[in-house]
């Protein structure tokens, strides 16, 4: 069995930023075995399976050890694929999902990612696990029904976090976000972490903004904000509320495609 592969830097201006996402085109569904096998070989911190179905897309999405409901960059590495080169020239894409239909548009040499928002809520009594894990006391700890989004002092202090990750693995959370006000032109800032799922730290990551863009918007009491994650590859997106839902706009950088051989 031969799979079209694209390596895709998502969320990124530049080849090397980001967060690399690879794109596998299926004609069908394969044993799931088979999909996470492939993810693990590619060990990246997401591989996106996309199948056709009739104008749209069916889409899923593997870390190197588990499917996940749900993946920001690797869907914007996906609309990049379908929109440069399994149909080149389309404006926008509509992707069905565990988490619902999802639509990538194109916006210029952008894109913008139509996702649902994840309201986070204050944790009154945190675990004193999660401190221990991350090494820093946060200033207010809340949850998006994922994660915990621990929330401190200044840019400063979430680019210096130096997690202890089989404790933030023993957390009884999907990962953990460090968000803190922004530098540089940028309004907030952010780190996650996901050794739970294989990730120790995702290089750029759209579910935790789907929490952090209804968070920093109130908090800044504007609509629109400019965000950076700060991982070593880095990477930037604008975010906005619309319509109560969270937009993510952002860039990608082709880094390689060919063909995967794989007996079935």
């Amino acid at each position: 069995m031969k799979i079209p592969i694209w390596q895709v830097d998502a969320f990124a201006g530049r080849v090397f930023g980001g967060n690399p996402a690879a794109v596998c085109l299926l004609e069908s569904w394969p044993d799931d075995g088979l999909l996470q096998a492939i993810a693990a070989e590619n060990n990246l911190s997401e591989t996106a399976f996309l199948e056709p179905a009739g104008e749209h897309w069916r889409l899923r999405w593997f870390t190197p050890i588990q499917e996940v409901p749900f993946c920001g960059h690797a869907t914007l590495a996906s609309a990049w694929v379908v929109t440069e080169r399994l149909e080149p020239g389309r404006g926008d894409v509509v992707f069905h999902t565990a988490s619902g239909p999802l639509l990538a548009r194109r916006a210029g040499a952008r894109f913008v990612l139509d996702f649902p928002p994840r309201t986070p809520r204050r944790v009154n009594a945190p675990p004193p696990a999660l401190e221990a894990a991350l090494g820093v006391r946060p200033l207010e700890v809340l949850h998006d029904g994922f994660n915990f989004i621990a929330v401190l002092g200044s840019a400063g202090a979430v680019r210096g976090v130096r997690p202890d990750f089989p404790a933030v693995a023993r957390l009884d959370v999907g990962g953990v976000v460090v968000t803190a006000p922004g530098d540089d032109g940028h309004d907030c800032v952010s780190r996650y972490f996901a050794p739970v799922k294989g990730i120790d730290e995702d290089p750029v990551t759209g579910g935790a903004h789907c929490a952090l863009t209804p968070y920093w918007t109130e908090r800044l009491a504007k609509s629109e904000i400019n965000a950076f994650q700060a991982s070593a590859r880095g990477g930037e997106l604008i975010c906005r509320m619309a319509h109560g839902r969270v937009e993510l706009e952002g860039a990608c950088a082709f880094y390689m495609q060919g063909e995967a051989e794989v007996e079935v």
